[in-house]
C-alpha cells in the first residue's frame, strides 16, 4: 500500500529513466547484430529485463551494469529454448516476430496478467508471412516452430507499433519483400534503429517495407522516455512549475503534447537536439488553467500510453471532455478504459467509461481516496499524480508495479 499526501505546490527538474521502447528495441536488436554494443541511460525496470534475459537465454551476451547494457550479438539464436517474457507485451510480441524470422523452435509465455492479452493479433498476420506461431486460445504461451517466410503485403486494421514491429522483424528473415502498411502511422523506434543498423528498409508514409538484412551492432544513448515524464509534466500542469532533462520527442511519441494545447497546458521545448535519429528536448511545464477537449481519430496511438493520464487532466478541466476511438486501451496491462474512469471515480471525479474512451466532467477540485492500481504501472502512476493533486491525497493499492516501467518513482516524487 503506497500512502500519497496532497502537496500544494510541485516543482522540481527531473532527469528520468530511459525510453522503455528504444531500451526493447536496442537490446533485442543488437542481441541478434554482428559485434558489441554498450547502451546507456536504458531503462532497466522489470519489462526491459524480462527482454534481457529472453535474448541471453536465446545465446546473446547481455549484461546489465546500472542504466548501461553491455550486448554481444548472436548470428544464430539456440533452438528450444523457454523464454519468460514477464509482464511485457513488447517483449512477447517483438520477439514472436524475430523468433519467427529465424527457422528455431521456441515457447513464449509470460506472468497471469500477461497470459491474458490477445496474442492472435500477432500470429495471424505473421501466419501470411507463411510463420508457424500456435498460441494458446488466443492467448500466451505461444509456440513458435521453424518455417520457410516469404514476404507479402500486410494491411493492418488497427494501428500497432507492436504488431507492426513483431511482422518487420519476421522480415528480416523472409525471402522477397515484406510490407506493412498502417491505416494511421504509429510510433517508429523499430524502423529508425534498424535502419541506423543496417536493415534494407524503405518508408513511406504509412507504408513499411524491409527485406532480407545482416544487422550491424550500435551503441545507443537513449532519451529519456516522454511516458514517463508525463507524470511530471502534469503535475507541473497541475500544481506548480517541472523541468524534465532529455525527453525524447520523436514526433510518433508526442501526442500528449497535442492534448496539451487542447487542454491549454503552458509547456516548451528548450535545448532541442538529435541524437541517434531520436529527436530530444528538454520540456518545462508550468501551472496551467484548463480546458475541456474533444480527442480521438489519428492522434490516438501517439498518445495511447499517456491516455489514462491525459483522463485524469480532463477531470480537474473547465467543462465536459470526450476521448474515443481508444478501444487499444481494453487490452493493455488492465482494461484501462475500465480501470482509469474506477480510478477517477474513486478520487471525486465524474467519468463515463464508454466503448472506445471515455466522458468525463471536470472539477475545480477532487478529494482524494483509495485506489488500486489494478497490477497496471500506468494506472498506479496516474493514481499518484491524481492524489498528490487532491484534496486530502490518499492510497494507492498494488503499487509496486511501478517497478515495470519507471522503478523509483516514488522515490522521485518525493523530491
Amino acid at each position: 500500500m503506497q500512502v500519497i499526501k496532497p502537496k500544494k505546490y510541485f516543482e522540481g527538474e527531473f532527469s528520468l529513466p530511459g525510453d522503455k521502447s528504444i531500451t526493447h528495441r536496442a537490446v533485442m536488436l543488437n542481441a541478434c547484430a554482428n559485434g558489441e554494443a554498450v547502451i546507456e541511460n536504458a531503462l532497466t525496470g522489470e519489462d526491459c529485463l524480462s527482454t534481457a534475459a529472453c535474448m541471453r537465454e536465446l545465446g546473446a551476451t547481455v549484461r546489465v551494469d546500472g542504466n548501461k547494457i553491455y550486448v554481444k550479438g548472436v548470428s544464430r539464436f539456440e533452438s528450444g529454448k523457454r523464454l519468460n517474457c514477464g509482464n511485457s507485451g513488447t517483449t512477447i510480441r517483438l520477439l514472436t516476430g524475430l523468433v519467427a524470422g529465424k527457422g528455431i523452435r521456441a515457447e513464449l509465455y509470460g506472468d497471469d496478467s500477461l497470459s491474458t492479452r490477445p496474442m492472435k493479433r500477432v500470429s495471424e498476420p505473421l501466419a501470411l508471412l507463411g510463420a508457424n506461431v500456435c498460441t494458446t486460445d488466443g492467448k500466451a504461451p505461444l509456440f513458435v516452430s521453424p518455417a520457410t517466410l516469404v514476404g507479402r503485403e500486410i494491411s493492418l486494421q488497427i494501428s500497432s507499433a507492436q504488431v507492426k514491429s513483431a511482422i518487420l522483424l519476421a522480415g528480416l528473415g523472409a525471402d522477397g519483400i515484406t510490407r506493412v502498411i498502417e491505416p494511421i502511422k504509429s510510433r517508429d523506434h523499430t524502423e529508425r534503429m534498424l535502419q541506423a543498423m543496417g536493415a534494407k528498409l524503405r518508408v513511406d508514409g504509412n507504408a513499411v517495407e524491409i527485406e532480407r538484412s545482416e544487422l550491424h551492432a550500435i551503441d545507443v544513448s537513449v532519451p529519456s522516455d516522454i511516458s514517463s515524464a508525463a507524470y511530471f509534466m502534469a503535475l507541473g500542469a497541475l500544481k506548480g512549475k517541472t523541468l524534465c532533462k532529455n525527453v525524447g520527442v520523436n514526433p510518433t511519441r508526442t501526442g500528449i503534447l497535442t492534448a496539451f494545447d487542447k487542454l491549454g497546458v503552458n509547456y516548451s521545448l528548450l535545448n532541442r537536439h538529435v541524437s541517434g535519429g531520436e529527436e530530444i528536448a528538454d520540456i518545462l511545464v508550468e501551472q496551467s488553467k484548463l480546458q475541456a477537449i474533444e480527442l480521438g481519430g489519428e492522434i490516438i496511438p501517439a498518445l495511447i500510453d499517456e491516455l489514462p493520464l491525459i483522463a485524469l487532466l480532463c477531470a480537474f478541466a473547465n467543462g465536459e471532455s470526450r476521448i474515443y476511438g481508444a478501444k487499444e486501451l481494453r487490452v493493455k496491462e488492465s482494461d484501462r478504459i475500465k480501470t482509469t474512469a474506477e480510478l477517477i471515480n474513486r478520487i471525486g471525479g465524474d467519468c463515463l467509461e464508454t466503448d472506445d474512451g471515455f466522458i468525463i466532467v471536470g472539477k475545480p477540485s477532487l478529494k482524494g481516496g483509495r485506489v488500486n492500481s489494478y497490477l497496471d504501472h500506468r494506472i498506479a502512476m496516474t493514481a499518484a499524480v491524481g492524489l498528490i493533486a487532491s484534496k486530502d491525497g490518499g492510497e494507492i493499492e498494488n503499487a509496486e508495479c511501478c517497478a515495470i516501467s519507471f522503478p523509483d518513482f516514488f522515490e522521485k516524487l518525493a523530491l
